[in-house]
């Protein structure tokens, strides 16, 4: 599941904080990662060198939020074992043999409860 998150996580970050984003396979609906602040977010660079220092920063801190993003996701999301998709709960199912998103439980005739209505 981490690698379909990461191969599907689009980056909504900028100058100031970090945030990630994830939409679900089916419906299109998007999930927002907590935002986190860069350490340095308003400080004003004061010479080539502390730019140099800032930027490897903020792609060190960059990482690290997307990491939590990923983990974060993993809470939020499901993974579908049939399609191999990630979806949100309104589009996964709770099924009697094995779990699966409201796609593959259609076309598998497979009946179940939505996540989002437990």
């Amino acid at each position: 599941m981490r690698k379909t998150i990461i191969n599907n996580m689009q980056d909504l970050s900028d100058k100031d904080r970090f945030v990630f984003s994830v939409g679900c396979t089916v419906c299109g609906k998007r999930w927002i990662s907590t935002p986190v602040s860069f350490s340095k977010a308003g400080e004003t660079v004061s010479s080539h060198a502390k730019e140099i220092v800032y930027t490897a920063l903020y792609q060190k801190e960059k990482q690290q939020a997307a990491t939590r993003a990923v983990e974060e996701a993993k809470i939020h999301l499901n993974f579908c074992p049939v399609c191999k998709s990630i979806v949100c709960d309104n589009c996964f199912m709770i099924c009697d043999d094995i779990d699966m998103c409201v796609d593959c439980a259609a076309v598998l005739h497979e009946k179940g409860e939505l996540v989002e209505a437990l």
